[in-house]
């Protein structure tokens, strides 16, 4: 990874990551744009949900309605629900645990039964590992994936949580973003968010970070704004591979799939805008440089 001297990142640890032939294939970048797509799923009351995948996990968008309810039946491991400022009003219940969330929030909901009940209209948002087989195979991406990204790192579930699996809730009011530490990330045994700060202004064109991973993707969801996700591509031997640089705006709600190791930033470049950026398996030079809010609760390996 590379980054500008006065950009936080560039005090992070560099990974020894695994070593790839050079002639690895470059996997190319997953736009999803949901609202101009058909949706994967209706709910009975009108309620619509997309489903899009990166290597190691699925982003389950929903514009959910009053009545709504995303029922698990044996879960085999625990998923993520993201709550923004304009999320949809949500009541979580998980086995004998059950809370009624109206702001921003990291949730994780346990492997086993669970059920998330919609209380009011709005975006429900739900990040599920490619273990589970039904969300999998329902991504609308589904095919860019026939053939697994060789160069991505597989998914390695990191150690169970201290106490064991349960509902857990962190609330992003206690947590705001705060200088010397980068956005609010959280982790579970197998992703990472990071809910970057909303900006009410576009990125400063003069200070965007060009920067590449070796070995992992990159997800960034975007909920309000507009952007233009740029990615270079670097050559490798077999010129048959190249690929231009993109240089693409997306509106929102949307996803970018970033393959590694391109070389890659976001700007924003609405009047206010919010990125969400997800990591599967989790990363480990964030975790390295403390920068993991709930590392208390879900160890290092």
């Amino acid at each position: 990874m590379s980054y500008a001297a006065d950009d936080i990142r560039s005090t992070l640890a560099s990974a020894g990551p695994a070593p790839v032939d050079a002639s690895t294939p470059i996997k190319p970048s997953q736009w999803i744009e949901f609202h101009r797509l058909e949706p994967t799923a209706r709910s009975p009351r009108g309620g619509r949900v997309w489903n899009a995948r990166a290597a190691n996990l699925v982003v389950s968008y929903s514009d959910a309605v009053a009545g709504d309810r995303f029922v698990r039946t044996g879960q085999p491991d625990e998923y993520a629900l993201l709550l923004h400022s304009e999320s949809a009003p949500v009541r979580v219940t998980a086995g004998d645990e059950s809370v009624d969330l109206d702001e921003e929030a990291f949730v994780v909901v346990p492997p086993g039964d669970s059920a998330i009940e919609v209380l009011g209209d709005g975006p429900v948002i739900r990040l599920f590992s490619t273990v589970s087989d039904d969300v999998r195979e329902s991504a609308l991406n589904a095919a860019a994936y026939t053939e697994p990204d060789l160069r991505a790192a597989p998914l390695r579930p990191w150690p169970d949580p201290v106490g064991g699996f349960r509902l857990r809730v962190h609330r992003l009011a206690d947590t705001p973003i705060a200088p010397g530490r980068f956005g609010r990330i959280f982790r579970t045994t197998n992703l990472m968010v990071n809910f970057l700060a909303e900006e009410p202004a576009p990125r400063d064109p003069f200070k965007l970070s060009p920067h590449h991973h070796d070995d992992f993707e990159q997800i960034s969801l975007a909920v309000k704004g507009r952007f233009i996700h740029h990615i270079r591509y670097p050559w490798g031997p077999d010129s048959t591979q190249w690929r231009p640089d993109e240089h693409r705006e997306i509106a929102t709600p949307s996803i970018c799939v970033i393959p590694p190791p391109t070389v890659h930033t976001t700007q924003g470049v609405g009047e206010h805008q919010q990125l969400i950026d997800i990591f599967s398996p989790p990363r480990a030079d964030f975790s390295e440089a403390g920068w993991v809010l709930n590392a208390d609760e879900y160890p290092a390996p």
